[in-house]
């Protein structure tokens, strides 16, 4: 099991929490390292590399992956680049609870940040009792809802629809132990799966705007070909009822806990650190 040395974990200055930082990395792929090193040595960010499941080797079944769930819930066939992603991101959280730091910034290859990037996180920390999950990465565009200011023109808010995209992510220790209970054996893809937090009274909350960005140079090592493990149009029986739900319950959990944070932002404007619920 791969876990963050002492040396690998920063202290944020403001929020004063231990930060370890993951980077998942495939074999191989030298030149999205060594740009992301580059990148990482600029916010003076230690990192542990976690290296990426290649699920194009791995046999099945397997005891990480619901396969019958996967086709009932997702409507695709056995697709192992996303079986290897998920996995790939999972043993990032294990490496985390395998350490002692507070949160855990988890980061895919191909991720590029804004100059602010490390304070709007910090300020982010500070903010704890409202997140045990952060997105930094959104593939999508929609409205984000404010919960609290942080300054220099961003928010802490809540997206009440879904986003994904899973570049970079802060989560705490509350987050990771969810994953790792609830979120195995695999049964949807990686970005869906951690956008359901609600489901277990969990919050999660955006930077907004984004101070990270998942459009890249690289070409994707997920995405392409995916369409092929599509099944038919049989899916949409249980795929559609199954996603309905998802998106009636996050915007009934997500609104109800955006209108208490508006309350307490109100009744107390000032920062609270703190983690957790």
């Amino acid at each position: 099991m791969t876990t963050a040395p002492s040396d690998a974990v920063a202290r944020l200055p403001l929020s004063e929490r231990r930060l370890a930082v993951f980077l998942i990395n495939m074999a191989g792929a030298t030149e999205r390292l060594a740009a992301m090193t580059a990148r990482l040595d600029a916010l003076h960010l230690p990192f542990t590399r976690i290296e990426g499941v290649d699920g194009r080797a791995l046999s099945f079944p397997h005891p990480d992956f619901d396969e019958r769930a996967y086709r009932i819930l997702h409507g695709r066939r056995t697709t192992p680049p996303e079986v290897g992603c998920y996995l790939s991101h999972v043993a990032a959280v294990r490496a985390f609870l395998d350490g002692d730091a507070d949160l855990a910034l988890i980061l895919e290859d191909d991720v590029t940040f804004a100059p602010d990037f490390l304070t709007a996180l910090d300020r982010a920390a500070t903010q704890g009792r409202l997140w045990n999950l952060l997105r930094l990465t959104s593939v999508n565009c929609g409205r984000k809802y404010a919960m609290r200011d942080l300054g220099q023109g961003r928010r802490l808010a809540v997206a009440l629809t879904r986003e994904k995209g899973a570049g970079a992510y802060v989560i705490d220790r509350i987050a990771a132990a969810w994953i790792l209970d609830r979120l195995m054996p695999m049964r949807l893809a990686w970005d869906i799966a951690f956008d359901l937090e609600y489901l277990a009274g969990l919050r999660a909350a955006f930077i907004d705007p984004l101070p990270a960005s998942q459009i890249s140079d690289h070409p994707t090592q997920i995405q392409s070909g995916l369409a092929a493990y599509k099944l038919g149009r049989s899916r949409y029986l249980t795929v559609l009822p199954y996603r309905a739900w998802l998106e009636l319950a996050r915007v009934a959990c997500r609104g109800w806990r955006l209108a208490g944070a508006r309350r307490g932002s109100r009744a107390q404007p000032s920062q609270d650190g703190g983690a957790g619920q």
